[in-house]
């Protein structure tokens, strides 16, 4: 089951006197990522590399920046896969001691990095929402507000026309359960339509 990190997590490991500094946090897509990116490229001017590797929002992203190819994203990627992790941005800063590690030393440094770093990562399942749009003769208005409430599911917005439409967030368990307890309730005239496309969250 995807998940994601309660909190970031961080990790320093020297390989042959190279330093690396990686932090694995959540991120909601590439622009958010790309900015903590350039914050760190700020904050550690006189490093030589800052690697990230990104799985959101159906995105994924592994930049080696100026690494050999495929010796510090693509690893750095491949840890977050393995944990199933979604939502996250790891990113490795390294400072060059010197002693260069070859193609295998890179892709173990930039793996070993996220890896520990992930060892004290407190992580949170996710769980597939969805948003439906329900539209229901006024009478029924309070009803659908309470069986809301009841599935645990967030009202996100409501609109007053020839009917009451109600757009709500509801876990994609519960959805199903939702819908049929509704249209037995309101004598089969809800209409439902959905909203969107289902998200994890």
């Amino acid at each position: 089951m995807p998940a994601t990190l309660a909190a970031p997590v961080q990790a320093e490991l020297i390989v042959r006197k190279s330093r690396f500094l990686a932090r694995v946090e959540v991120v909601a897509g590439r622009a958010e990522a790309q900015a903590i990116v350039a914050s760190l490229r700020v904050e550690h001017p006189s490093a030589t590399h800052v690697c990230w590797a990104l799985l959101a929002g159906g995105q994924s992203a592994a930049v080696d920046d100026g690494e050999p190819s495929g010796t510090a994203g693509r690893p750095m990627l491949e840890v977050l896969r393995h944990h199933d992790l979604e939502g996250v941005l790891a990113t490795v800063v390294r400072y060059f001691g010197g002693v260069k590690l070859g193609a295998g030393g890179l892709v173990r440094a930039y793996t070993d990095s996220v890896a520990q770093a992930l060892r004290t990562a407190t992580v949170v399942p996710l769980r597939r929402h969805r948003v439906l749009l329900c539209a229901v003769p006024y009478a029924f208005e309070g009803l659908v507000r309470r069986e809301i409430a009841a599935a645990q599911g967030t009202l996100l917005d409501v609109s007053h026309g020839t009917h009451v439409t109600l757009r709500l967030d509801v876990l994609e368990e519960s959805a199903a359960t939702l819908m049929a307890r509704l249209n037995d309730a309101t004598q089969g005239r809800a209409v439902w339509s959905s909203a969107g496309n289902e998200a994890l969250r």
